[in-house]
């Protein structure tokens, strides 16, 4: 699993003024952090999970444009609650010494109305540091991980589009 390093982010969130729904995970995987950009290992099925529910074809996995406006063209913005932590590789069960995001950066910006984490450590960690600034509370879904391996895609799908399109929905 290899020794705690203390990482950086390293890239930004997605969102833009018409932003009403922020999707959260934890902190960028290895690969995430090698392609600058979220869901980066090609087994994590984030991206065929989001364009399945909002009706898309997926974007291809090195094509970041592409991912960017599939998220922003249907009012999602995406970010993760670590700016910055201890971790070994890309284990959530790892990560120590938490410094949270600024996520007044999206809410002061954009009218969020809803908060989705994907995960149980995304969203322990957002209602530990995240959900007193934003005053949300947030809705847990289940892991794109490929570690999540008890949710096939099909049953991630289904979970996601029934909570994802009822929060895009609201008024």
């Amino acid at each position: 699993m290899g020794e705690y390093q203390h990482i950086s982010h390293g890239f930004e969130p997605v969102f833009d003024v018409r932003s009403r729904v922020l999707v959260l995970g934890s902190f960028p995987s290895v690969l995430s952090r090698e392609n600058r950009f979220y869901y980066g290992n090609p087994r994590n099925r984030f991206w065929r999970v989001i364009a399945d529910v909002l009706g898309e074809r997926e974007p291809a996995v090195e094509d970041i444009a592409a991912k960017r406006q599939l998220l922003l063209r249907h009012g999602v913005a995406l970010w993760d609650v670590i700016e910055s932590c201890d971790v070994r590789g890309s284990s959530d069960a790892s990560i120590r010494n938490v410094v949270p995001v600024d996520v007044a950066r999206i809410t002061v910006q954009a009218p969020i109305r809803a908060v989705l984490c994907n995960g149980g450590t995304a969203a322990r960690l957002y209602h530990r540091w995240l959900e007193p600034v934003t005053g949300l509370s947030a809705e847990v879904l289940p892991s794109t991980s490929p570690a999540n391996a008890a949710w096939s895609a099909e049953r991630l799908a289904e979970r996601w589009r029934e909570v994802l399109l009822a929060a895009l929905a609201v008024e």
